[in-house]
């Protein structure tokens, strides 16, 4: 995979594209050509080994995505005006008109006391957090490691930016990250006295742009879902001390 993405890089470098891409045409970003590159050749081989119409499709998308990772340019980003090829700096997180917004809630039968408590432990997010492999904490700076499609990793550093006991807490990855990422949970007091609703708004800039969604809902880890998920057995492990089945454990013991 170094040696793919190396591979790019020194041909972008040395103006060596598919002709009539101009190296100022791109408007893809090189992890985004990389994972492109993976993408389609595993969907060209395998739709190929197949042999029917569906093979056929996917060997179809499997070239367009070869494609897209070899020269550089994606037609539809060139008719919507969009590139990744230039990516802003992911200091401030992410920018307000780019990346992936997720908002999703659940109301859990505890106290907001208890809640922010538990959250707040960052270390422990990987317990209900099925996509994360892991946390470390420094003070208000973190080191997060999480799942990406087709068995790899990405890592970020990030910072808390706001940080209100059993009400709120909001965080920002850090500069040098792989991806750019925003992110805040609340604790807000149910109606009827049924506990706390906890709201988990994030957004991302994935290390492919928006075709990383994408390739995250073809290998069945659609963002959205994801994190209903992870909430879910959240709720499990304040509710019960338990969650039903985390990824990587057998047992999410709280």
């Amino acid at each position: 995979m170094v040696a793919a993405k190396t591979e790019i890089s020194r041909n972008v470098a040395a103006g060596q594209v598919p002709r009539g891409s101009a190296a100022s045409d791109m408007n893809v970003g090189e992890t985004e050509r990389l994972l492109a590159l993976l993408a389609g050749g595993y969907l060209f081989a395998n739709g190929l080994r197949r042999g029917s119409t569906e093979g056929l499709t996917m060997a179809l998308l499997g070239g367009s995505l070869l494609y897209r990772g070899w020269s550089g340019y994606c037609p539809l980003y060139g008719a919507l005006g969009l590139s990744t090829a230039t990516r802003h700096s992911p200091a401030a997180g992410v920018a307000a008109r780019e990346g992936v917004k997720i908002v999703r809630s659940v109301t859990i039968n505890r106290s907001a006391e208890e809640l922010y408590r538990a959250w707040r432990d960052f270390e422990r997010l990987p317990q209900f957090m099925s996509h994360l492999v892991s946390v470390h904490t420094e003070g208000d700076r973190s080191h997060w490691v999480a799942r990406a499609p087709a068995g790899m990793t990405v890592e970020w550093d990030a910072e808390i930016v706001n940080d209100e006991p059993n009400r709120l807490i909001a965080w920002r990855s850090l500069e040098g990250s792989q991806v750019g990422t925003a992110g805040s949970v609340h604790f807000n007091s149910a109606p009827g006295g049924r506990g706390t609703e906890v709201q988990v708004t994030l957004k991302y800039d994935p290390p492919a742009g928006r075709l990383g969604s994408w390739l995250a809902w073809l290998f069945g880890q659609e963002p959205g879902l994801q994190v209903q998920a992870d909430l879910r057995r959240f709720k499990q492990l304040m509710e019960t001390g338990e969650a039903a089945t985390v990824q990587g454990q057998p047992s999410g013991r709280w």
